[in-house]
């Protein structure tokens, strides 16, 4: 909780779950800057972003994944190389390790961060609109409960921002959806309320709805503080979920 002064002064918005104060989230936005590698000239820029984010939050290891928008999980996995590009590809991961930051990187996409009521273990998940499409939010609670023996009722989830309703337009929705999620377009719109969807899929996935938190900051309505590409951005911004010292 003392780190919560140092990661909304590196731009990063703070989050801990109601009545679990070792489990942390941390929101990353543009002022937190571009954590991207492999670009012509901006590795170095990047790495810096990278290290002053883990400084923020009194940490020197995190787990990256080559996210993929598919329904690959990794159950404890090992750190990766901070100045690095991931190479393990998937869309979620899960750790009972104290101090060990599970990054999600976004520009749109939702970063959805599970914790256990405990507070043992933590989880971090990419959803894009595919994530959504193929329900990976499910999978991800489905994993996550079976891995640590909790219950999905118990487990708390928190949404940061991503791309909100009045922006998520998809002109080719018959053909990019599976039909059963056909009732949340809205045809006269052209668009789809993805924070609805997300937590319709976690309360079918047994989430009560009292414990599902949510940052309703669409990047697209935000320039200047929130990437998005959609709005043209190649940059990403990164955020976290780890498990504190008692």
């Amino acid at each position: 909780m003392e780190r919560i002064p140092a990661l909304w002064g590196s731009g990063m918005i703070p989050f801990v779950f109601p009545g679990i104060p070792r489990v942390i989230c941390a929101f990353g936005s543009a002022r937190s800057g571009d954590i991207r590698l492999g670009r012509a000239g901006g590795d170095e820029k990047a790495v810096a972003c990278r290290r002053a984010m883990l400084e923020a939050a009194g940490l020197d290891r995190w787990v990256e994944l080559d996210q993929a928008h598919e329904d690959g999980f990794l159950v404890e996995p090992e750190a990766t190389p901070v100045e690095l590009p991931a190479k393990i590809r998937a869309d979620g991961s899960c750790t009972r390790e104290k101090n060990l930051a599970l990054l999600i990187k976004s520009a749109d996409c939702q970063p959805l961060f599970l914790a256990a009521p405990d507070g043992s273990a933590a989880a971090a998940l990419h959803v894009g609109w595919r994530g959504n499409a193929i329900n990976y939010p499910a999978t991800g609670i489905r994993l996550f409960c079976e891995t640590y023996s909790v219950k999905p009722a118990e487990v708390r989830v928190v949404r940061g921002p991503s791309l909100g309703p009045a922006a998520s337009e998809f002109t080719n929705y018959a053909e990019e959806w599976p039909s059963r999620w056909h009732r949340y377009f809205d045809r006269e719109k052209k668009s789809i309320d993805l924070w609805r969807l997300t937590h319709t899929q976690l309360l079918d996935a047994g989430v009560p709805a009292e414990h599902i938190f949510s940052l309703d900051l669409c990047t697209f309505a935000h320039p200047g503080f929130l990437f998005s590409y959609r709005r043209g951005d190649e940059a990403r911004q990164g955020s976290m979920i780890w498990i504190g010292d008692d």
